[in-house]
């Protein structure tokens, strides 16, 4: 008889139970890392970027630091083998201003905090000591407000005023400064230290002031370079003028020989004295035409004819009679009557003329900026010529044409030979070297490109990781499960292979043979779909071989 094996009845295991061992196992390590990486892609999304809080503290004022980050619950790190102290970037600002309102980072130095807790009995040594002490602090924390300056102290030397000392000592400072790597201070930077410091303390003068830097380099001049002494607006003016003069030549000669083909220089000398001259000039004696009368006087005195001598005898009486004083515009003059001989009497008459004196008083004030002496350097490039090939040729000027830049440039800066002025114009081919092209940094690496590329990157492996899990583990695991069928219905019979002997004979082995069974050959895929079953789970076909037995039975 034909036998029909209907699979209903027997039912192959469904679900994760249907997969070998290896393909659940893989499923299960799958399923964990992909779980693992989209963790770890949220706990890296959400970790904050640390950014510098402080760096290069001292062990005090880190310890502080620290010690407040905790109270505040800021979480921070240690860089730089503990030289850096980083918070999160959004909450930089947000701790400095938290922390500056609490006055740290002190840096090392006190400032007139030193004059407030005072202690009772302080002598007025330790009084003077702290103030001095606090006045240091606070001179170097102005100096290091300044972006170039890293580090700064200050020394002061305060000498105890004394009101019965004639000449009291001058105060002096002195300045180091500890500058950021790469960075310099220019005159003007300097020069502002020092009237910063002088003008701190009283009656110091910027001359007392020294400033150096971390290398040893003496920074201020105090008065000993050309230009000590002059303020930043007269070192302007000096530039200005300068400018001006170069300019002048520029605009006299480029359009001759061209906009590139003039280089010019000039130094000039101020003078920024200020004098006053007094002078008072008195001519020689005039006539009386000429001069003017300031002041007359006359006196006239006559003598009686019968006077005898007479009188109180003694010194007065016995005195010779006085000379007579010379006026201004002559002898006196004696006044004798017709008988003043005979009859002894006698008269005299003095005129005193005083005239005014002849006087200039001349005052002469001398203005600051004069220019005492410029000196002019000129460089003209070889005229350009082409020749007929079209190849372009350099020439010399001539003697002819030099004179005439010399004299041109005499004009332009208003030479004078009295003042000491020199010109120099040379004529020699400038560089055809072509100046060197502005470096372009490449897009790729530029700092925001290569941070964007990095976060970028992050992500990117992320999800080539998770892929990598998706399609080695867990999808060939899932396509089986999906692709394997919960339940075979077997409609058709064994192939020939497995057909059971035809009726009345003997099977393999012996075994009796079933009538009437002949069962034909499985298609080919059903035949592949039999013997996988088979491999994979050859327990499951046992119990169907064996169900087979004993229905035939």
């Amino acid at each position: 008889m034909d036998t029909t094996i209907d699979q209903d009845a027997i039912e192959r295991p469904r679900g994760l139970a249907a997969l070998p061992i290896r393909q659940i196992a893989m499923l299960g390590i799958g399923a964990a890392a992909l779980i693992a990486i989209v963790v770890a892609s949220v706990m890296w999304a959400r970790t904050p970027d640390y950014k510098v809080l402080f760096a290069n503290l001292g062990d005090k004022d880190g310890g502080a630091v620290v010690a407040q980050l905790s109270q505040m619950n800021v979480p921070y790190k240690f860089a730089e083998g503990g030289g850096a102290i980083l918070v999160p970037g959004n909450l930089v600002h947000d701790v400095r201003l938290k922390l500056a309102s609490q006055g740290l980072p002190k840096g090392g130095l006190v400032g007139f905090e030193l004059m407030e807790n005072q202690r009772f009995g302080v002598t007025q040594f330790q009084e003077r000591l702290n103030f001095q002490r606090g006045l240091e602090g606070e001179l170097s924390r102005s100096i290091q407000s300044l972006p170039v300056v890293q580090a700064a102290r200050v020394h002061l030397a305060l000498p105890t005023q004394n009101g019965f000392l004639r000449e009291q000592q001058k105060a002096s400072a002195s300045v180091l400064l500890n500058l950021h790597p790469g960075r310099i201070l220019d005159r003007a930077q300097v020069a502002g230290i020092v009237h910063l410091v002088a003008s701190s303390i009283p009656d110091m003068s910027p001359k007392q002031v020294s400033v150096i830097d971390q290398t040893g380099t003496l920074l201020s001049s105090n008065g000993e370079s050309p230009a000590a002494g002059l303020d930043a607006n007269q070192l302007n003016y000096v530039r200005q003028v300068e400018t001006s003069h170069i300019q002048r030549i520029l605009s006299i000669l480029e359009p001759i020989y061209g906009r590139d083909n003039v280089r010019a220089q000039v130094s000039a000398d101020i003078d920024f004295t200020q004098s006053e001259q007094t002078a008072e000039l008195y001519k020689p004696n005039q006539g009386g035409e000429q001069a003017a009368v300031r002041s007359m006087q006359t006196v006239e005195a006559k003598d009686p004819a019968d006077k005898s001598t007479g009188g109180i005898p003694g010194a007065l009486s016995n005195q010779p009679p006085a000379a007579a004083t010379a006026p201004a515009n002559g002898p006196a003059q004696t006044l004798q009557t017709a008988g003043a001989a005979g009859a002894g009497a006698a008269g005299r008459r003095e005129a005193v003329t005083n005239y005014e004196v002849d006087k200039t008083v001349r005052v002469t004030r001398a203005g600051s900026g004069v220019v005492k002496r410029l000196s002019a350097a000129v460089v003209v490039n070889h005229r350009k010529a082409a020749a007929a090939n079209g190849k372009v040729s350099f020439t010399a000027l001539t003697a002819a044409e030099l004179e005439n830049v010399n004299a041109l440039v005499r004009e332009a800066i208003g030479f004078s030979k009295d003042r000491g002025d020199s010109i120099n114009v040379v004529n020699a081919p400038f560089s055809q070297e072509e100046a060197p092209k502005a470096v372009e940094v490449p897009l790729w690496k530029q700092p925001d490109v290569i941070d964007m590329a990095r976060d970028a990157a992050r992500y990117l492996g992320l999800l080539v990781l998770a892929a990598i899990v998706i399609f080695a583990a867990i999808r060939p695991s899932v396509k089986a499960l999906v692709n394997r069928p919960t339940a075979v219905r077997i409609s058709e019979t064994v192939r020939n292979d497995l057909a059971l002997p035809p009726p009345g004979g003997v099977g393999p082995g012996g075994a009796p043979a079933l009538e009437g069974t002949v069962l034909p050959a499985l298609p080919s895929p059903q035949r592949d779909d039999v013997i996988k079953m088979a491999k994979d789970n050859p327990a499951a076909v046992a119990n169907i071989v064996r169900s087979w037995v004993n229905k035939e039975e």
